[in-house]
């Protein structure tokens, strides 16, 4: 598995492996445009990691269909690092969610309360999706038993 030292990212070539508005949404707070990642439809078995670091952040059992056009999840995986902050950007008062290196997207109180009541409305640039089939190979088989 190849996770990331967040000291030692180096920007030029992160921005070269992401591509410009890849780039944009997780480093400058940009978001995705509402159905444009093919996350949003995505509802296999897996897990979803940092697009940078390759932390788990997401489990595909708390993935829903929120009709919102990004990838929506009730929470996030156990022990991921995510951390809330206000945002008051764009004349609204939201909760953006973050990890140390990355913009993740939004959390709303508007999820499906049989789900615990929250939307984690998450850009698809921000993560990447890692198949059940694959994530033994590359070294996240701990996290099998959680799905």
């Amino acid at each position: 598995m190849e996770r990331k030292d967040k000291k030692t990212l180096d920007e030029a070539a992160l921005k070269e492996k992401l591509g410009p508005e890849a780039y944009h949404v997780v480093r400058e707070k940009g978001t995705d445009a509402p159905f444009s990642h093919p996350y949003d439809g995505l509802f296999e078995e897996g897990i979803y990691v940092d697009v940078i670091t390759k932390e788990v952040l997401f489990l595909s059992k708390d993935k829903f269909n929120a009709g919102c056009g990004w990838p929506s999840f009730a929470k996030t995986a156990p022990g991921a690092d995510v951390e809330e902050e206000t945002d008051g950007r764009f004349g609204m008062i939201r909760t953006e969610v973050k990890t140390d290196t990355t913009h993740l997207g939004h959390v709303f109180n508007d999820g499906p309360e049989e789900l615990g009541g929250l939307r984690y409305c998450i850009n698809g640039s921000s993560i990447e999706f890692i198949p059940k089939e694959e994530m033994e190979e590359r070294g996240y088989g701990e996290w099998l038993e959680k799905l």
